[in-house]
C-alpha cells in the first residue's frame, strides 16, 4: 500500500479495512478542508482516533456523559484537566517529556485520569472507544481529501486496542440513523431554534420537555443531547417531526464545526458505503450511548468494574399542531420568549467587551448582569447573585486576581465559577489563578461559540 493518497481514488471505509489486516503499529492522518484527522493503529488493531476540531470539546462532552456514573469525575476534575493538558499559545502548566509532546494532548489528558484514579482503565477504555467512534464517523463522511501513513508514536500508553470491523459497523449504523433525518438535518453540530409568529399561540405548540426549551437555543444537537443526558439520535428523532413542520429551524454550525464533513444528502451515495437497514427498523433501533467492551477489545484491564449505559430519558411523542406554518413560510426569527436559565454577571472595564458579551448571552436566554466599575462590583454580585461570573484580569483600581479572593472568601460563593476573561494565559498566570479560586479562561478575543463553549462547561 501506498503511504500517501487521495480519498477520490480509496475510499475511507476501504482503507481503513486494508490497514486492519497489517501487523504493523501506524498512523494514518488524513486532510480535508482543513480538518486533519489521525487514526492510531497496532497490529491491526485501533489504539486512539483524533481529529483537529475541538478535541478538547469532544473529549469534555464525553467526559460529561461518563460523570453521571462516576462521581470521581467532577466538575472541578474536568475543569483541572482542560487548564492543564489543553493547548494554547503558550507553555502549559505541566510539563511533559519530549517524546510525549507528540502525543494528542486530550489522551495525554485521559491518561493523567487513570494515573490519578478519577478513572479506572476500564471506564478509560469505554472513554476512548465513544471518542474513536464519533472521530470515526465523521471520517467515513469525507469525500475529497488527502491522506498519509506515518511511524505510530513510540512509547505511547495503550488504554486499549479496538477491533476496526466492529467499531466500523457501529459507526455505519449510526451514520445511517442520521441519514434518516436528510436534507433536514445534515450535521449533528447545527443548532436548533424554537420559533413562533404572531398566528400561533404559545399553548398552540407542540409539548416539549421543558429542559429542552429552555436551552434550544445557541447549543447544537450535540450538546443538547449530553445536557438532557440522550443520545444524539434519540434527541434528532424526536425534534424531526417539528423541523418538518417548520416548529423548529436549524442553523448551520458554528465555525470551526462547520468544516467538519456533512451527512451525505444523496441517498444513492450513501448506499455504495454502507449496507442499507431497512428504514423502519432503524428508526426503531435503540442506541447505547456506552456500552460495555469486551474483553478481546481490552488491553491490560483486569477485574475492574464495567459501566452500564446511562438511563435515557423518555420524550413524550412528538404531536404537531396544524397551525404551524409549513418551512416555506419562515421568513422571521421570531422565538419564544423562554424563561432565562441562568444569570451571569460580567465585570470589565471595557463598554466594548460588557456589549459583546450582553449581545452575545442575551440572545441565547441567559440573564446577563454587566458591571463597568470594579470597585463597585462585589456588592453588584452579592446583590444579583449570578450563576456564573465573567472578570477581566486587567482593570483600573482592582485587578482580577484581588477581585476573585474577594469574591472567594464570600461562601455564598464558594462553588460559583469565576472565568477569567483575559488575553494572558501563561503558566504564571494559570498558576496565579488556580491560587485565587478562578475556574477557567476566556481568551481575547472570543467568539459567541467560545463563550457558549463556557458556559456549557461549567453551567449546564
Amino acid at each position: 500500500m501506498n503511504n500517501s493518497g487521495a480519498f477520490t481514488k480509496l475510499r475511507p471505509l476501504s482503507l481503513l479495512r486494508q490497514l486492519s489486516n497489517c501487523s504493523d503499529s501506524t498512523c494514518l492522518q488524513a486532510l480535508s478542508n482543513s480538518v486533519s484527522w489521525s487514526i492510531y493503529l497496532e497490529q491491526g488493531k485501533i489504539t486512539y482516533a483524533t481529529h483537529s476540531v475541538e478535541p478538547f470539546d469532544r473529549l469534555e462532552r464525553h467526559l460529561r456523559r461518563l460523570s453521571h456514573q462516576i462521581p470521581l469525575l467532577t466538575t472541578e476534575v474536568r475543569v483541572q484537566l482542560r487548564l492543564m493538558f489543553e493547548p494554547d499559545s503558550h507553555s502549559q502548566l505541566i510539563e511533559h517529556d519530549s517524546n510525549s509532546r507528540n502525543h494528542p494532548p486530550e489522551y495525554q489528558a485521559i491518561s493523567w485520569l487513570v494515573s490519578e484514579q478519577h478513572l479506572h482503565s476500564t471506564q478509560a477504555g469505554v472513554l476512548i472507544q465513544e471518542l474513536v467512534k464519533e472521530v470515526i464517523e465523521s471520517f467515513l463522511l469525507i469525500k475529497e481529501g488527502t491522506y498519509e501513513l506515518t511511524e505510530s508514536l513510540n512509547r505511547m500508553p495503550k488504554i486499549c486496542r479496538l477491533d476496526v470491523e466492529k467499531i466500523l459497523e457501529r459507526c455505519q449504523v449510526r451514520l445511517q440513523n442520521w441519514q434518516a433525518f436528510v436534507p433536514q438535518i445534515s450535521s449533528p453540530y447545527q443548532r436548533p431554534y424554537l420559533l413562533i409568529n404572531s398566528k400561533i399561540e404559545e399553548k398552540d405548540l407542540p409539548t416539549l420537555q421543558p429542559d429542552l426549551i429552555n436551552w434550544m437555543k445557541g447549543f447544537s444537537l450535540c450538546h443538547l443531547a449530553v445536557i438532557l443526558n440522550q443520545d444524539e439520535i434519540q434527541l434528532a428523532r424526536n425534534l424531526y417531526p417539528y423541523i418538518l413542520q417548520g416548529g423548529i429551524i436549524l442553523h448551520e454550525p458554528d465555525p470551526p464545526f462547520d468544516k467538519l464533513p456533512k451527512i451525505f444528502e444523496e441517498r444513492s451515495l450513501f448506499s455504495k458505503l454502507i449496507t442499507l437497514v431497512d428504514t423502519k427498523e432503524k428508526l426503531n433501533t435503540t442506541v447505547k450511548s456506552y456500552p460495555d467492551i469486551s474483553e478481546e477489545n481490552v488491553a491490560a484491564v483486569h477485574q475492574l468494574p464495567q459501566i452500564s449505559a446511562p438511563p435515557k430519558e423518555n420524550f413524550q411523542e412528538p404531536t404537531i399542531s396544524n397551525n404551524i406554518n409549513p418551512a416555506y413560510q419562515r421568513v422571521t426569527a421570531a422565538t419564544v420568549t423562554a424563561q432565562k436559565v441562568h444569570k451571569i454577571v460580567s465585570v470589565d472595564d471595557s463598554p466594548t467587551i460588557l456589549k459583546e458579551i450582553s449581545h452575545f448571552l442575551e440572545n441565547e436566554n441567559f440573564s446577563v448582569v454587566t458591571i463597568n466599575d470594579p470597585l463597585k462590583a462585589v456588592l453588584s454580585i452579592i446583590r444579583h447573585k449570578p450563576d456564573l461570573i465573567l472578570l477581566d484580569l486587567n482593570m483600573v483600581g482592582i485587578d482580577g486576581y484581588e477581585l476573585c479572593r474577594i469574591i472567594r472568601n464570600n461562601s455564598t460563593f464558594q462553588n460559583t465559577p469565576i472565568i477569567f476573561v483575559t488575553g494572558n494565559k501563561g503558566i504564571v498566570d494559570k498558576v496565579k489563578a488556580k491560587l485565587v479560586g478562578a475556574s477557567g479562561y476566556l481568551t481575547k478575543p472570543f467568539s459567541r461559540a467560545e463563550l457558549l463553549k463556557t458556559v456549557f462547561m461549567h453551567l449546564t
